[in-house]
């Protein structure tokens, strides 16, 4: 008899599962993450190299506008982190990418380190202030 209810109450409580996924699912609340997801963790502090393997920035933030990804800020430091220089470029610019092999994350932009030095740069300040 006791494992009679217990069944019961678990079957009962399967129900229940299936029909709080069934009603979910109707709602934009919840998403899976696909494969082919990137996740922020992965991405701030990841090394941009070259097309020559130098490495020329660092992933430092992400900037989102009505939750798009817009840009990647780049810190482009100077000697042991001194004259460090923020700059944002178009997520179209940086391939992304896993290395299945090696278990890691890369990064490469088909530029220079002094390019991303001229160009024009970002500054915390105001609403972005840390």
């Amino acid at each position: 008899m006791r494992k009679a209810i217990l069944a019961l109450t678990f079957s009962a409580a399967l129900a229940a599962l299936a029909q709080a996924h069934a009603a979910g699912t109707s709602s934009d609340t919840f998403v899976a993450v696909p494969q082919s997801g990137e996740l922020s963790y992965d991405l701030i502090g990841l090394k941009v190299t070259n097309d020559n393997n130098e490495k020329i920035g660092e992933i430092k933030d992400l900037v989102l506008n009505n939750n798009t990804l817009v840009g990647y800020i780049l810190s482009v430091a100077g000697f042991l982190g001194m004259d460090e220089h923020y700059v944002v470029v178009s997520p179209s610019a940086v391939k992304v990418s896993y290395l299945d092999s090696d278990k890691k994350w890369t990064a490469t932009m088909n530029a220079t380190k002094d390019e991303l030095k001229s160009a024009p740069e970002f500054k915390y300040e105001g609403r972005w202030k840390r």
